[in-house]
């Protein structure tokens, strides 16, 4: 066995408006009771909003580089509700919820076998490399907008 692969990286994919990631839980991503620790599921959502975006056709790494900015979390509103544990599997869906001038939000659930485990509610702004509110380019607000009418308007459980 050579250690390389023809695959690339774990990928979500949309169904119905809804963006599926999958994640399994590490030992890294436990604490010392082998619970998820608290911060590792906003770096689990977080990986699932880049893929959305990178799945919806929006090239986030290109557009930093071409000096456009990048999204920054402003706001996010958590519950836990389950502890996922070592070896889970686990799928964060995402849902575009409402888009403004320069920012989005997004709802995101965690769930494991069909079990709500956490859920977010999360604003992000696109801001300039001088950190400061930019418009969204007006492709990427017709790919928004297009998810949030597939996806329908409901909060996330409890928000």
């Amino acid at each position: 066995m050579t250690g390389e692969t023809t695959s690339g990286p774990t990928s979500g994919a949309f169904v119905d408006g809804v963006h599926r990631f999958p994640v399994r839980v590490y030992f890294e991503d436990t604490d010392l009771s082998g619970v998820v620790y608290h911060a590792n599921y906003l770096r689990f959502m977080e990986r699932a909003r880049s893929d959305m975006l990178r799945v919806a056709g929006i090239d986030q790494r290109g557009f930093f580089e071409a000096g456009g900015g990048a999204y920054a979390v402003t706001d996010i509103h958590i519950r836990y509700v389950r502890p996922a544990r070592l070896d889970d599997v686990l799928h964060v869906e995402s849902r575009v919820k409402s888009i403004g001038a320069a920012s989005c939000r997004i709802a995101q659930v965690i769930v494991r076998s069909g079990e709500l485990v956490t859920d977010a509610l999360v604003t992000a702004a696109l801001v300039g490399r001088d950190g400061r509110p930019k418009r969204q380019p007006p492709e990427w607000r017709r790919i928004f907008e297009a998810l949030a009418v597939t996806a329908g308007n409901g909060e996330p459980n409890g928000n």
